[in-house]
């Protein structure tokens, strides 16, 4: 027979922080548990697996709502799947466009210590560069390497 444990020890199994939980909690993708009679939090087993599928979605970079519409769909088996595989389409693509940023930065990069011959500060290919953004041969926005 399972038994409820406390937050911290679902924290431990689920590999989420206490904090966390909470705050998951505060965002309605895990319901306030019941509590123990010290006023404990309480989490069953299907409470902490939900806090490993929450986890991993998050590792795999879903945004909050975007879990969300996936714990939706979890909960509903006989639903199709075509809502869960857009939803992976959609992190698929701002991976790839990730990707292609840093690569573009990768080169960007590439070029500036390639033209940089070891000369002065004042004829330095990379200190010209990070001074006259119309040096770079990319464009390689920083908001275009962070997650939103």
């Amino acid at each position: 027979m399972a038994r409820d444990v406390t937050i911290g020890e679902a924290a431990r199994q689920s590999g989420v922080k206490v904090t966390t939980i909470r705050f998951y909690e505060d965002r309605g993708l895990l319901k306030a548990p019941p509590r123990s009679e010290g006023n404990q939090r309480l989490y069953s087993d299907r409470d902490v697996a939900r806090l490993r599928f929450i986890r991993h979605a998050r590792d795999l970079g879903f945004d909050m709502a975007a879990i969300g519409e996936l714990l939706d769909l979890a909960a509903h088996p006989e639903a199709p799947c075509v809502d869960a595989d857009r939803l992976a389409r959609a992190r698929l693509d701002e991976v790839r466009r990730r990707i292609a940023a840093l690569r573009a930065l990768e080169g960007e990069l590439e070029r500036m210590v390639a033209a940089c011959e070891g000369g002065t500060a004042g004829q330095c290919a990379v200190i010209e560069s990070l001074a006259e953004h119309a040096h770079c041969r990319a464009d390689h926005d920083r908001a275009a390497l962070v997650q939103q």
